[in-house]
């Protein structure tokens, strides 16, 4: 059989089977408009699984500082607004000027998409938020496929940016292009702020989200992002608070040049022995960080918080088989998801400087540079745990009498953020999701940081909402990074239930 016409003919079958009753059988079949939109999306879903794979293939690796990435950034942002332009769209690619790094390096931001469609004042306005960078990837790393060639086993698509953050953006633009193909008017006013640095901290964006508050953003009624994971494999989530990150680098210094260890070692304090020892003075083996101070303003349970975690559908078991570790710090559902959300946590994340290559190399590195990273939570503020590591830091190290210079500085600074649930964009994603799934959402936080939501929140008081498509297996930074087809396609209908159901509240 014809590939295509196989996935058309499994795609109405799991339709019959939904609507007999499935897992997550909708509890009546979409009707009218709805129906028309479902099928189009289904009928064309190798068309936009395609242009997937095209978007994959730019390697829009914003984190490596090297000149011809940033030239694949700007491809990146060039064929997202032609994209936009195509359906209609009014696109503006604001210039963000240029990023110095810490070596005096000067590389130039890629622009960030600001586009509109639509402007009824009749009608809400929903503007969407995605990145369109993506972490480093190399076949050698781990990866069984091309990272950067999209490719299809078992429903699964797997490449570098398929959930993190191509897929999504896609998704929505699926969504608002099936309305367009069908002729159909857009139920909602459309817009898209659309960077390519999110990945390195999204420079310039907040820059840019301060200036558009009284232009770009003054007609806008509810912000969605869809840069996040479900809790599960197969039961949708939405998201109301993520943590926050602080990412610091502790440099060790001696000299310059490294030393033979057969000459200078045993008369020198060696940078790497003063160094492992920093790092280890971070946290302990139960996760616990040791920074004195640092869990004085996280905010405290309350018994009503306590209840939302107990109501999560989540199986221990599964959770740790698809995450594939032997076990956790912890052993119950509600331990594990409290220190995922809403408590802090320390992750020691690598030594530059340091020698990393197969052999044997009697090195003693003169200089090595430790990074770590805490995960911060409501109510904790970047600069007052950067105070209290510093000083952490400094303590441990003067006890050591080392004639080594230490340096500690903060690289990035990113608050916790979290939402009203009970705003109407909630709402209507709940209604798009049981329409779409045929079941209520969980309702989650995210314990990694996604610095525009906080961004939005502080700067222009509207409502942000998380809606995310992809599952829990995702392995979003990893060597394994897909979405599922399914994610995806179901994850396009979803957007345009949601547009329709946001109509019908406002």
């Amino acid at each position: 059989m014809d590939p295509k016409l196989g996935r058309m003919a499994s795609s109405l079958l799991a339709s019959l089977l939904l609507l007999e009753g499935g897992m997550f059988s909708p509890s009546s079949p979409p009707a009218g408009l709805l129906e028309k939109v479902f099928q189009y999306i289904d009928l064309h879903q190798d068309e936009f699984v395609q242009t997937l794979k095209e978007w994959v293939a730019v390697e829009s690796d914003s984190v490596q500082p090297l000149p011809h990435l940033r030239q694949e950034l700007f491809r990146m942002m060039a064929l997202a607004a032609e994209q936009l332009r195509c359906l209609g769209a009014s696109v503006d690619s604001v210039d963000s000027g240029f990023q110095q790094l810490p070596d005096g390096q000067t590389l130039p931001i890629p622009p960030i998409i600001l586009a509109e469609l639509g402007n009824d004042p009749k009608k809400p306005t929903v503007c969407f938020y995605g990145h369109l960078d993506v972490q480093p990837a190399r076949r050698e790393d781990g990866w069984l496929t091309d990272p950067y060639t999209l490719t299809e086993v078992d429903g699964k698509l797997y490449g570098r940016g398929a959930t993190d953050n191509k897929g999504p953006v896609l998704a929505w633009i699926n969504a608002v292009s099936t309305f367009r193909a069908l002729e159909e008017d857009l139920p909602v006013n459309i817009k898209f702020i659309i960077e390519g640095m999110e990945e390195a901290g999204s420079v310039a964006l907040e820059e840019l989200v301060r200036k558009e508050k009284d232009r770009f953003f003054s007609s806008v009624d509810y912000i969605v992002i869809s840069d996040n994971l479900w809790l599960t494999q197969r039961k949708p989530a939405l998201t109301y608070g993520t943590r926050g990150n602080s990412y610091f680098r502790v440099e060790v210094k001696c000299r310059d040049q490294d030393f033979h260890s057969g000459t200078f070692g045993g008369i020198l304090h060696e940078p790497m022995a003063d160094l492992v020892a920093l790092l280890g003075s971070l946290v302990d083996s139960s996760g616990h960080i040791l920074i004195p101070g640092i869990y004085d303003q996280v905010a405290p349970l309350t018994e009503e918080e306590r209840k939302l975690y107990k109501a999560i559908d989540l199986d221990l078991e599964e959770y740790r088989n698809s995450s594939r570790v032997e076990r956790f710090l912890f052993d119950t559902k509600e331990e594990i998801l409290m220190h995922l959300w809403r408590y802090p946590s320390l992750s020691i994340h690598g030594i530059e400087g340091a020698f990393d290559e197969p052999g044997a190399k009697t090195v003693i590195p003169g200089q090595v540079i430790g990074k770590f990273s805490i995960r911060l939570v409501p109510h904790m503020n970047t600069s007052v745990v950067e105070k209290q590591v510093k000083q952490h830091l400094e303590h441990v190290f003067s006890k050591r009498n080392s004639s080594n210079q230490m340096a500690v500085s903060m690289m990035l600074g990113l608050q916790p953020w979290i939402a009203n649930i009970k705003d109407n964009q909630y709402l209507a994603a709940k209604r798009a999701i049981k329409t779409v799934f045929g079941t209520e959402p969980d309702m989650i936080r995210d314990g990694s940081t996604i610095p525009i939501a906080k961004i939005f929140q502080d700067s222009i008081q509207k409502s942000v909402m998380m809606l995310p498509l992809g599952a829990v297996d995702d392995g979003e930074h990893s060597q394994k990074e897909k979405i599922n087809r399914w994610n995806y396609i179901e994850g396009s209908k979803l957007f345009a239930a949601f547009f329709l159901e946001m109509a019908k509240l406002h």
